[in-house]
């Protein structure tokens, strides 16, 4: 009867043991299972084609775009300000690319005035340099719906980004996706800022003019470039909506910013230049303004890099504080 009961125990123990054992080889597996998923998980998509006869450009990319049914804003070469005012460049080509579709961004502005954080959309395009291949960077629909507070399964978003990607897979055949090596953090602020600024029912349209003229001189001895100007309400007017009193949108860049990120982080372009959209709503007395923010690039790219993070906060801080001075 011991004997029985001993080998009972014996044969429970070696079970116990087993399945700890397998039990460890579980939470091993889903360990790197869990480490592999946040490498991949991205705001940001690079891909990547082989190009040694140099076939495939920005120029090229631009014109695939085009055919596709996108309005291109601003295809800008920053290669060549690279060296003219830091006389030096780590690549062949970067260029700062601007686009929107313009029917789906009415559609979009009818549900989700803050639409303009996206219109344009940016990428940059980049061969580094002697490579002979060249690279495109975009966000994801997860990365703008995020920033943009909107419902996850917003079709009219999630289908543009599909046609975002078919375009680039025919611009840049047997490109491949990139697996960046960093994973996004926690944002350490808000990822949009935002103002608002009250103006008179009958005087919206000098108050306007008057706050553009201030901006616009702000901005430039504050060291910031317009790479583009896009009246979204054109489009709302073709369109035949008039939800808005007016709507546009600036593209703004920091050649210091741009420049100094996109040595690590050339995948930086896909946040590159900001959107800055002014608009008023019909019947409504305010004018909002809205940008997303540099915690959008710390987060998204994992920057810890304390050069990296002060130039950027530096431009938020500068730009905030235009803001703040012409809406109060």
């Amino acid at each position: 009867m011991k004997l029985i009961m001993k080998s009972m125990l014996i044969g429970s123990l070696l079970t116990v043991s087993a399945m700890a054992k397998e039990n460890n080889a579980t939470q091993t597996v889903q360990k790197e299972v869990v480490k592999e998923t946040m490498v991949l998980i991205s705001d940001i998509s690079v891909i990547t084609s082989e190009n040694k006869e140099g076939k495939i450009t920005p120029k090229t990319i631009e014109e695939a775009f085009t055919k596709a049914g996108f309005f291109i804003s601003a295809n800008r070469d920053m290669n060549g300000p690279f060296k003219k005012q830091f006389k030096e460049s780590s690549f062949d080509t970067y260029n700062l690319f601007t686009f929107y579709k313009k029917d789906v961004v009415v559609a979009l502005a009818k549900k989700y005035p803050n639409i303009g954080l996206f219109a344009p959309m940016s990428m940059s395009i980049y061969s580094k340099k002697g490579e002979k291949s060249i690279s495109v960077s975009s966000l994801s629909a997860e990365a703008m719906q995020k920033i943009m507070k909107i419902p996850a399964d917003e079709k009219l978003l999630t289908d543009l980004r599909a046609l975002v990607e078919k375009t680039l897979n025919e611009a840049m055949p047997n490109a491949k996706a990139e697996k960046l090596s960093y994973t996004i953090q926690e944002p350490k602020g808000d990822l949009v800022i935002t103002f608002t600024m009250e103006m008179d029912s009958d005087e919206w349209e000098d108050e306007l003019e008057e706050f553009k003229m201030g901006f616009e001189g702000d901005i430039v001895t504050n060291g910031f470039v317009i790479a583009g100007q896009n009246n979204l309400g054109d489009e709302f007017e073709e369109a035949n909506y008039e939800g808005f009193d007016f709507y546009e949108v600036y593209s703004i860049c920091k050649l210091p910013v741009i420049f100094t990120i996109a040595k690590t982080h050339p995948e930086a372009g896909a946040f590159a230049p900001c959107s800055l959209y002014l608009e008023k709503k019909v019947k409504q007395n305010n004018m909002n303004i809205g940008f997303p923010s540099v915690y959008n690039w710390i987060s998204s790219m994992g920057l810890e890099n304390k050069k990296d993070i002060e130039v950027l906060e530096d431009a938020q801080k500068r730009m905030t504080t235009i803001l703040k001075g012409l809406t109060e």
